[in-house]
Formats: structure tokens, C-alpha cells, sequence
């Protein structure tokens, strides 16, 4: 027995309305989402909001204070990399979750996300080359490692 058109498009309609309350949950739940990492030496700690966003910066234990300025800064960029890693994979987790409004859905074309384009170098960063350093950018166009911190660290002293 053939559904008549009417009855398809009403399930139709329906699992897409399921699709976008989960959508919405999903933002909700990410929306005031944090994660915090630290630096392998454990000098410095932050925090990363949802879009991979640095929210808070904490030097740990003084730490800093007889580390060299690019010692201090590989520190940093360390400890922002693994959140905004950390952050990206929660993403990742929290919308794989939502599921398609229908089996037919993998054939939609752009329907499954892109998360390396998403995402750029976030995802790798928190994995480790053979030498301890951080993985390369994606050569697809993605953003370099800390291209989100443009700031430069610069000491205190006498200006003139």
C-alpha cells in the first residue's frame, strides 16, 4: 500500500521540525559552553567559549615570571590550541548527535558538514608531530594556529 503524497510530505515536514528543535537544543546547550586547558609545562591556563574564542587567560604559580618571552608565548598559543581543540571536538559531538531528518538525508549533498573546513587547524591541534611540535595547518585554506591572537607580549620599560 503506496502513501498518498499528503501523508509523506506531513512526515516530511515533521522529522524536519524534530531536526530543528534538536538544531536548537544543540545551540543552547553550546551557547554558554566553556573548556579550559593548560600548557604542558603548566604555566598557563585558559579558557575557550564556543567558537573557539579565548575567554580567560591565567598564569599559573608565577611561572611566568623567569620564563623568556617566546617561552611564555609557545605556552600560551599551547594551552589556547588544546581548547580551541577540545571546544571543536564538542562541537562536533553535540551536532553528530543530531541526526538527519531522514535515512534519504545522505544523499542531500552538503548535508554532513565539512569539519576540517569548519574548524581549520583547531581540530589538529591538539595531536603532536614525531619532533613534539604542534600538526601543520590544513593546506585547504585553514586558519594557521593561533591566527585568532594578534596580540604581542610586550615587557614594561622605559620609553624614552
Amino acid at each position: 500500500m503506496t502513501e498518498s503524497m499528503d501523508e509523506r510530505i506531513a512526515q516530511a515536514r515533521a522529522k524536519l521540525e524534530e531536526t530543528r528543535a534538536a538544531v536548537a537544543r544543540a545551540r543552547a546547550e553550546l551557547g554558554g559552553a566553556s573548556t579550559t586547558a593548560r600548557s604542558k609545562d603548566r604555566s598557563v591556563e585558559v579558557t575557550v567559549g564556543p567558537q573557539g574564542e579565548l575567554t580567560r587567560l591565567k598564569f599559573l604559580d608565577g611561572k611566568y615570571q623567569t620564563m623568556e618571552a617566546a617561552q611564555l608565548a609557545a605556552s600560551v598559543l599551547e594551552a589556547a590550541n588544546k581548547g580551541r581543540a577540545a571546544m571543536a571536538r564538542r562541537v562536533i559531538d553535540t551536532f553528530s548527535a543530531v541526526s538527519p531528518p531522514d535515512e534519504n538525508a545522505a544523499n542531500i549533498s552538503n548535508y554532513n558538514p565539512d569539519w576540517e573546513q569548519i574548524f581549520g587547524s583547531a581540530l589538529s591541534a591538539g595531536r603532536r608531530g614525531k619532533n613534539g611540535g604542534t600538526a601543520r595547518p590544513s593546506r585547504r585554506g585553514g586558519r594557521p594556529s593561533g591566527a585568532g591572537l594578534r596580540d604581542e607580549i610586550v615587557e614594561d620599560g622605559n620609553d624614552g
